[in-house]
């Protein structure tokens, strides 16, 4: 984009602009100490540029064309969701705009996507009923059966090389979306004490995890598809210890029991003690994390789940050091291409239906834009370029 076009004035739509700033959650001030200008944007006294435009719908998280439609699309209103947080103290998530704007993006998602397959003519995948479970469950049994159904063995989990362990990431999400579910991808949501969320909608259940170390997104991802298992849509949070809430306790122990097969733990770690160790050496904890290409903090969950050792060890010795190592953890990875981000936001399922969408013209490019949330509609090309790659 030259210098002539960033700088050219933009008749947006001054009621897009405060419908995009209250979906934002944020105040007219908050606004203002980085664009000292939106209050004459949005009472018309002034335009912004197309460079000021752009950067306003990237910090509102939206898209640029959205600010030029005449009237704000008509929204359904969320049902609640339960809020699983277990910070105490964290204040309901409908009382946090930005969360209930999370919320509401997925939901649209979803509706997009069940869209696009109605315009492709094509249905969502229904997911058998054998897949469904309840709490009072064995954890361990109901994890090996959705392995089963999601074609994830621990065979192929084995085979990965430990350097490669964060590619069970990618594998995992595109096996959920293989099987009838919308995986989405924020980092808003630690914005908000929150590690994920789950839409129990069907069909076309929908999971949202942040962007957290590979290794916590992987246990997030797990613990949103056990709140899946059990149909309960909710808001997911960090691990209180002092709080104890069976629904979040029993999508751990799935989690943990998902990626550490109790049979392949005892194989490993030996028969269960009569009493739980005290502690466990960094050393031999590595060693077994290493062998289910997990984090040491997820092995260790799973160890004392079953009993190895002693809860106290983790929540007073490793759990702070875990924390830490998480509130220090940065990617540092170069996006290959522009359209990475949406991509990876979205993922490969939607993104897809987008792409084939728009290729075989049953929507527009300006569609398949709004479709994908980006600003610049020559990046189309590059995603759909890449996708197939």
């Amino acid at each position: 984009m030259n210098a002539a076009v960033k700088n050219e004035r933009v008749p947006v739509n001054p009621v897009m602009l405060r419908w995009a700033r209250t979906k934002a959650g944020k105040s007219l001030d908050e606004v203002a100490t980085k664009f000292t200008k939106i209050a004459s944007w949005e009472s018309l006294e002034s335009l912004p540029t197309v460079k000021q435009a752009s950067d306003l719908a990237n910090f509102y998280n939206r898209s640029f064309l959205e600010f030029f439609r005449t009237q704000p699309p008509e929204l359904k209103q969320s049902e609640h969701i339960p809020d699983f947080r277990m910070i105490r103290g964290a204040p309901d998530p409908h009382d946090q705009p930005g969360l209930v704007s999370i919320q509401q993006w997925a939901e649209a998602q979803r509706e997009n996507a069940l869209d696009l397959l109605s315009e492709l003519g094509e249905q969502p995948k229904a997911i058998p009923e054998f897949f469904f479970s309840t709490i009072q469950s064995s954890p361990d049994a109901v994890a090996m059966r959705v392995r089963e159904l999601i074609n994830f063995t621990f065979a192929e989990q084995e085979i990965i090389n430990y350097s490669e362990k964060d590619s069970i990431v990618k594998i995992l999400r595109h096996r959920l979306e293989d099987f009838g579910i919308l995986v989405l991808k924020t980092a808003d949501l630690q914005n908000f004490h929150a590690r994920g969320m789950c839409l129990a909608m069907f069909p076309l259940p929908t999971i949202v995890f942040g962007k957290e170390s590979p290794g916590a997104q992987l246990f997030t991802l797990l613990h949103e598809l056990a709140h899946i298992v059990i149909k309960q849509s909710g808001v997911i949070g960090y691990v209180d210890k002092n709080t104890d809430k069976p629904i979040e306790k029993w999508c751990d122990q799935f989690a943990a029991s998902f990626l550490m097969p109790i049979r392949e733990v005892a194989r490993l770690a030996g028969i269960k003690p009569i009493r739980p160790s005290q502690s466990i050496s960094d050393e031999e904890l590595n060693v077994y994390a290493r062998f289910f290409r997990v984090s040491a903090h997820a092995m260790l969950i799973r160890l004392v789940h079953l009993g190895y050792v002693e809860s106290k060890y983790y929540w007073d010795i490793k759990r702070p050091q875990f924390d830490e190592d998480e509130r220090n953890y940065s990617s540092f990875g170069i996006s290959p291409y522009y359209g990475s981000r949406y991509r990876a936001s979205l993922g490969d399922f939607y993104t897809g239906l987008v792409i084939e969408a728009w290729s075989v013209g049953r929507i527009t490019n300006h569609n398949a834009a709004e479709y994908m949330g980006i600003k610049n509609i020559s990046h189309l090309f590059d995603i759909r370029d890449n996708l197939r790659a």
